[in-house]
């Protein structure tokens, strides 16, 4: 029955590598094998010797010679569980792509846009870089990427230029994204699990964060198509935001998810009751704002007629990416099918025994660190949630062990090295329609030097702490 079980899951995640392939959303093969996963292990839960209790990190004593109704309540109990475990890190991520959806709602982001007057193609490659870098930090790298593509668009008109940028853009976005807890999915999951905390993130990773940046952006900025300036536009006049209250909801929305690692640090509650709390006082001042006759400008009256009989916060609820939010519920519940019958923990065993002790042990762990570098390879040909998720149900170090930090890195910024390999790649592969082999052939190299160059700096980071 493992087997089968087993067998599922590789084919359910070979069917979400290839969706552009095949023309299936990858949400449908994550519900269908989480589903069929569950169904097995409830079928044929007396042929299995072990259970791995994910609320102690550890195999049950004497599972086998237990009853069926034993096994079928440690089975019960374990999928609630993890149940709770997914919903906390859905709920989270629901509140913060709302907040956004806000910001949106008032034309917050077109705010940014004003700050940029150059024309010099150099110069909007390091500001677009460091403003990826920063954002996707407190807004997630995949929302960073859609609002940054969503400006380049008005401000390079040269498809053929703009998707260099776009292609760098996934890269700052990554990167920024895994020095901060809210920054990306995986580190999102790290946190939430109490595996890492804000204050040593930040510590141990902005360093190597910004230096995987940092070196993609210094090479590409002698290449070709970031030399001379941009073409002027007409369009460029007419780039008022729709709404007076504009740039406070941008403030305000940032600021409200800022406040959620604070929050959590005071209350030592989830993070996503934070969160509630944050789109809830968002929400408020969106309702009174919308509800003022001046909050959107009267140029665009069609637009202002919509807005007017729209709630602001319904109109975002409306436009949340809910088959992301369905294909983590999949996937996470899952990979916790695997965790449970312990096979990861077994996995995990093999792996450390097996792996050579490239470069440094990790203190305390005797994880290798061609696992971990691994495990970031990984995560730009398969999604990078359900390898995070693996691993905590394969190591069982202590909450800011230097082994997670590594993780949440390599996951964190391995994706960048394949379009397909992150949701900041996905999105820009949507909203560019950028090719699969132009991206391997023009961004991964500075993706992969990036990558390598970081987990140098993280190796001797961590000597220091």
């Amino acid at each position: 029955m493992e087997t089968i079980i087993i067998l599922v899951f590789v084919l359910g995640y070979l069917a979400i590598t290839v969706e552009h392939s095949i023309k299936i959303d990858k949400l449908i093969p994550a519900l269908v094998m989480m589903a069929i996963s569950w169904a097995l292990i409830s079928l044929g839960i007396d042929t299995f010797p072990q259970w791995f209790d994910s609320a102690n990190h550890g195999l049950v004593e004497g599972f086998e010679s237990l009853g069926h109704e034993s096994k079928m309540h440690w089975m019960e109990e374990t999928l609630l569980h993890h149940l709770g475990k997914t919903a906390e890190i859905l709920v989270f991520l629901l509140g913060a792509m709302t907040i956004v959806e806000i910001i949106d709602y008032f034309d917050g982001f077109s705010t940014i846009k004003s700050f940029i007057k150059t024309k010099s193609k150099k110069r909007i490659l390091w500001i677009f870089g460091f403003l990826a870098f920063f954002l996707s930090a407190i807004i997630d790298n995949l929302t960073a990427t859609i609002v940054l593509i969503s400006i380049l668009q008005k401000l390079v008109y040269d498809r053929s230029v703009r998707i260099w940028y776009a292609g760098l853009i996934i890269i700052a976005a990554n990167a920024g994204g895994a020095w901060s807890p809210i920054g990306d999915v995986t580190t999102t999951m790290l946190w939430i699990g109490k595996k890492v905390t804000t204050g040593h993130l930040f510590v141990y990773l902005f360093l190597p964060s910004l230096i995987c940046m940092l070196v993609p952006f210094f090479i590409a900025s002698f290449m070709s198509p970031f030399k001379g300036n941009l073409e002027q536009s007409t369009e460029d006049a007419d780039d008022k935001p729709k709404s007076k209250f504009s740039s406070t909801m941008l403030y305000l929305g940032l600021g409200g998810i800022v406040s959620v690692p604070v929050f959590k640090t005071v209350t030592h509650l989830p993070p996503y009751v934070g969160m509630m709390l944050a789109l809830g006082v968002v929400a408020i001042f969106a309702e009174i704002y919308s509800n003022s006759k001046f909050s959107i400008s009267s140029h665009d009256s069609a637009e202002s007629d919509a807005h007017a009989h729209h709630s602001p916060v319904h109109h975002s609820l409306s436009k949340i990416e809910l088959p992301s939010i369905l294909f983590f519920l999949g996937i996470l519940m899952a990979v916790a099918a695997l965790e449970s019958l312990g096979i990861l923990f077994g996995f995990a065993g093999t792996l450390q025994d097996t792996m050579p002790m490239l470069g440094t042990e990790l203190h305390h762990g005797g994880v290798s660190d061609l696992v971990v570098l691994l495990l970031g390879v990984g995560s730009a040909v398969i999604d990078n949630v359900p390898l995070v998720a693996a691993s905590l149900g394969m190591f069982t170090e202590p909450i800011d062990n230097e082994l997670w930090h590594f993780i949440a890195y390599s996951a964190g910024t391995g994706g960048s090295m394949l379009i397909i390999g992150s949701a900041a790649g996905v999105v820009a592969m949507g909203m560019e329609k950028i090719d699969f082999f132009w991206y391997l052939k023009k961004i991964s190299w500075l993706a992969l030097i990036g990558f390598l160059a970081g987990a140098v700096v993280f190796m001797f980071t961590r000597t220091i702490f």
